[in-house]
C-alpha cells in the first residue's frame, strides 16, 4: 500500500463528527453541524462540520479541513505526527512513513545529522578546550550542551570534507549544502548551533566565534532545497511540549536568548532568524499557540522590531503580548544580570500589544508643541478606537485626559468618531470581499466545472477529452491535479483530496473557495456543455485581443492580412489556420 493510499484508509475509518465531537461540542443544523471555531476566539458558532465531505470550515478565521488538518491544529503537531496520532486510533501503524520531501533528499539530512555529531565530538577534544572555557564563561554548562547539540568547527581547514568523504559522500554533494567551499571547510574555528525544521531533523548550521576576530559574529549555512532562514523558527520543535504546558510562546531573537532561557527553565520559547517575522514564521508560530510572547532587545531597533511583528501577528489573528526589557539588553543578558525571578516577573507584567503601541506613539513627542500633541493624541485614539473592551478604552481615556489636559469628553467624542470611521471602513471591506466573489460569467462557469470535476466523473471525462484550458494557472493547474488524481485512484473523496493538496498551498487555497460555492449535486449535459462554451469563448477572445495587437504592430501588409483572417475566422467560430 502505497503512501497516499495508507493515509487515505486511515481518513476513512475516521468520522470527523465524532472527532471534533471530542474537542469541541456540536450541533447538528440542516445537513452540518455546528461549534465554536477553537482556533480563534469565537463566541457564535462559526465552524460547519460537512458529515458527507468529511471536512470542517470556520466562516470566520477560515480555518477549514479534513481530519488531519484538523489534529495538527488542535494538537499543535505536523502532518506526520497527526499521521501517526490518528493511525494509532485505528490501528493502522504509519511509523515507517516517509514523505516524498524525505526521500529526494534523504542524503542531506543524513549529511547534516552525521555532521552535527561530528561537531559535538570536536567540542570535547582537547582542541576544544579553548571553546568548552568560552561557553563556561557564559555559564553554558554540559547539561546545555548536550541539550542544544552545540559543536565545534576547528580550525583545520578540511577536516569535516575529509570526514564526510571517507563517510563516501562525494564533495560536490557536501559543497550544494553549503559544508564546504572547494576543498576546504566553509566553518573554521566557531561553535556550532544545529539548525532545525519543524520536525526536528537539521537542515543547516550557525557558527559563532568565540576569539577575538574581524570576522562576523555569526555565519549561517547557505540556503538549500531544505533550509530557507525565512521558513524556520530556532528551537521550534523542542519547544512545542512547553508551548502546549505553558499555553503561550516568547518569541526571541537569537539562539543565546533561547539557550539562556532554557538554563533557568523558560522553555516555551523559539527565535528568529533576524529580526523580522515571514508569512511561514507567522503560520508555525500559529501552530504553537494563538498566544505569542515577543522578547526582542530591549534597545530602539528591538522595539522597533516588536513595533512591526507585533502588528503582523495581530493581523494574523494572535494575541499579542510585549515582554518589555531594561536598558537596551537582550533577553541573554538581562538573565544574566537579574536571574530568574526578574525575568518571571516581566512575563507576568507583560503590556499587551496596543498599550505597548500607544507607549511607542508617546516616544519622543514634544508635549510643549501643539501639533505634535495633537498627532499624539489622534494617534493614540485611532489605537484605541480598535480595542473592543470598553473598560481599557474607558482606562486609556482618562489616562490621555489626565497626561494631556485635555477633557474626558472631548477626547470620548473624538474617540467615538474614529470608532464610526473605522465601522464603516469595514463594512466597505466586506463589501468589496462580496464584490470580488461576484465573477463574471467566464470565471464563474471555470469555478463551477471544476467544482463538478471534483463530485462527478463524467465532467473529468469531458475536461480530458476537450482539454480544457482555464483562466489563470492555478486553475489549470488544479483541474490538472484532479484529473491525475481520479485516473490513479479511482475516485475523488472531498476529503482524501485535502490531504493530497497539502504541500501544494496555492491550490489548496483554490480548492477550499470552490467548495464554498452552494451548488446542486446534479448536473446536466447541457449546463456542461455551456460552462465548455463559456470558457472557450473566453480564451477566443484573449486570442483575438493577442492577435489584434500583433497586427497593430505589425508593418507587413501581406502579414496583416494573414492576421485579419485568423481573427475573422474566430469572430465567426472557424479554426485559425
Amino acid at each position: 500500500m502505497n503512501n497516499q493510499n495508507t493515509i487515505n484508509d486511515i481518513r476513512s475509518k475516521i468520522d470527523i463528527v465524532d472527532l471534533i465531537s471530542e474537542y469541541v461540542p456540536l450541533t447538528k443544523k440542516g445537513q452540518y453541524y455546528w461549534g465554536v471555531c477553537p482556533f480563534h476566539n469565537d463566541k457564535n458558532p462559526s465552524m460547519s462540520v460537512d458529515p458527507k465531505r468529511q471536512t470542517y470550515n470556520c466562516w470566520s478565521c477560515h480555518n477549514s479541513g479534513n481530519v488531519f488538518n484538523f489534529i495538527e491544529q488542535i494538537e499543535n503537531i505536523d502532518f506526520k505526527e497527526a499521521l501517526k496520532f490518528l493511525g494509532e486510533r485505528v490501528g493502522i501503524t504509519v511509523n515507517n512513513f516517509i514523505s516524498a520531501t524525505e526521500k529526494k533528499y534523504s542524503k542531506y539530512y543524513d549529511i547534516y545529522d552525521i555532521t552535527a555529531k561530528f561537531y559535538q565530538l570536536m567540542l570535547n577534544t582537547e582542541s576544544g578546550k579553548n571553546a568548552r572555557e568560552y561557553l563556561k564563561k557564559r555559564n553554558i554548562d554540559a547539561d546545555t550542551i548536550k541539550e542544544f547539540s552545540i559543536g565545534l568547527a576547528l580550525d583545520e581547514k578540511n577536516k569535516l570534507s575529509k570526514y564526510l568523504k571517507e563517510k563516501k559522500y562525494d564533495i560536490n554533494t557536501i559543497s550544494e549544502l553549503g559544508l564546504v567551499n572547494g576543498e576546504n571547510d566553509t566553518f573554521i574555528n566557531r561553535i556550532m548551533f544545529p539548525l532545525e525544521d519543524r520536525n526536528g531533523r537539521i537542515v543547516g548550521f550557525s557558527g559563532r566565534i568565540y576569539t577575538d576576530t574581524k570576522l562576523s559574529k555569526y555565519m549561517n549555512t547557505k540556503e538549500t532545497p531544505i533550509f530557507r532562514k525565512g521558513s524556520c523558527l530556532y528551537h521550534y520543535y523542542a519547544s512545542r511540549e512547553y508551548v502546549r504546558q505553558e499555553k503561550y510562546a516568547i518569541v526571541m531573537e537569537g539562539f543565546m536568548d533561547v539557550i539562556r532561557a532554557s538554563t533557568i527553565g523558560i522553555k516555551n520559547t523559539v527565535a528568529l532568524m533576524g529580526t523580522a517575522l515571514t508569512e511561514e514564521q507567522i503560520s508555525l508560530l500559529k501552530k504553537l499557540s494563538l498566544n505569542i510572547y515577543l522578547c526582542l532587545d530591549g534597545d530602539n531597533p528591538g522595539l522597533d522590531a516588536m513595533l512591526h511583528n507585533g502588528e503582523l501577528l495581530e493581523k494574523a489573528g494572535l494575541n499579542v503580548k510585549i515582554i518589555m526589557l531594561k536598558d537596551d539588553d537582550d533577553p541573554d543578558t538581562f538573565i544574566l544580570k537579574y536571574g530568574k525571578e526578574k525575568f518571571l516577573s516581566l512575563i507576568e507584567s507583560a503590556l499587551n500589544y496596543s498599550d505597548f503601541r500607544i507607549e511607542r506613539l508617546r516616544n519622543g513627542v514634544d508635549f510643549s508643541s501643539d501639533i505634535e500633541l495633537s498627532n499624539y493624541v489622534n494617534n493614540v485614539l485611532k489605537e484605541t478606537s480598535e480595542i473592543k473592551d470598553e473598560i481599557r478604552r474607558e482606562i486609556i481615556l482618562k489616562k490621555l485626559a489626565t497626561e494631556t489636559n485635555l477633557s474626558y469628553n472631548t477626547l470620548e467624542k473624538k474617540l467615538n468618531e474614529y470608532k464610526k470611521s473605522s465601522n464603516s471602513q469595514n463594512i466597505i471591506a466586506n463589501f468589496a470581499i462580496k464584490k470580488d466573489v461576484k465573477y463574471n460569467k467566464y470565471m464563474r462557469a471555470s469555478l463551477e466545472f471544476i467544482y463538478y470535476m471534483l463530485i462527478n466523473p463524467k465532467v473529468i471525462k469531458v475536461y480530458d477529452n476537450k482539454k480544457i484550458y482555464f483562466i489563470n494557472s492555478e486553475l489549470r493547474n488544479l483541474a490538472g491535479e484532479i484529473s491525475y488524481y481520479y485516473h490513479n485512484y479511482g475516485d475523488i473523496v472531498i476529503a482524501d483530496f485535502y490531504t493530497y493538496l497539502n504541500d501544494k498551498k496555492e491550490l489548496l487555497v483554490v480548492f477550499e473557495e470552490i467548495l464554498k460555492l452552494e451548488l446542486d449535486e446534479e448536473i446536466s449535459d447541457i449546463t456542461i456543455e455551456d460552462y465548455v462554451n463559456a470558457i472557450s469563448e473566453y480564451n477566443v477572445r484573449q486570442e483575438i485581443i493577442r492577435l489584434e495587437e500583433i497586427m497593430r504592430k505589425e508593418t507587413d501588409e501581406l502579414e496583416k492580412a494573414k492576421v485579419a483572417e485568423q481573427i475573422r475566422l474566430l469572430r465567426i467560430g472557424g479554426k485559425k489556420s
